[in-house]
């Protein structure tokens, strides 16, 4: 009989993000290529079975699944040295028992909202091609550094001039995010898209 192949013990370990009210949970196990963000309990409750549990918790504000992290937002009133080990400990045994984390088909669910969301915007073709510009700019330059501190920027659309980006994970509410836009994500798109006048956000 050949052994079960014994998987090395999920390792994990936190890190800060700039938003306070936002923790990193990361792991040494890679939970989903994308990103999965649940603001409410009802989007969790229909895609992801990890979310829903943590939801369940009353100091669990939002979740944010991306690679091998999971950025959980508090809830205010409670501080992080009650209740951060709960959640670790919750989250280690959870993903040791290799339990659904987000299920089949979240992706082209969220796809379709977004290429909703963006069919409701008409770009004429010089738009479209400005548009283009400024999702590759985001793809390769801003998401890459705000994964880093466990949230996510969105494109959502381009009118007159205005950008407006949706922010998500600890992005999202995060005190640092509205400089890192202004001064960061604002200052790169004029800079290399001249038609961009200005950037805006909105929370995700």
């Amino acid at each position: 009989m050949s052994n079960p192949v014994t998987k090395s013990p999920v390792m994990l370990y936190t890190e800060q993000t700039p938003n306070p009210e936002s923790l990193k949970f990361v792991t040494n196990r890679m939970l989903y290529k994308g990103t999965a963000d649940f603001r409410e309990e009802e989007l969790a409750k229909e895609w992801s079975p990890l979310a829903t549990e943590l939801f369940e918790m009353p100091f669990v504000k939002g979740v944010y699944i991306c690679n091998n992290f999971v950025t959980v937002t508090k809830e205010f009133n409670y501080d992080w040295p009650d209740i951060m080990l709960k959640i670790k400990e919750f989250l280690k045994n959870y993903i040791s028992e290799d339990k659904e984390l987000i299920k089949d088909g979240f992706e082209e669910a969220m796809a379709a909202i977004e290429a909703e969301r963006g069919a409701s915007y008409e770009y004429t073709e010089n738009e479209a091609e400005i548009v283009k510009k400024i999702k590759d700019m985001i793809e390769t330059y801003v998401k890459p550094a705000v994964e880093v501190d466990g949230g996510n920027i969105e494109f959502k659309s381009f009118d007159q001039g205005t950008v407006t980006l949706i922010m998500q994970g600890a992005c999202s509410g995060c005190p640092s995010s509205t400089v890192t836009l202004k001064a960061g994500i604002e200052g790169m798109l004029k800079r290399m898209i001249p038609e961009v006048k200005e950037v805006q956000a909105e929370m995700g």
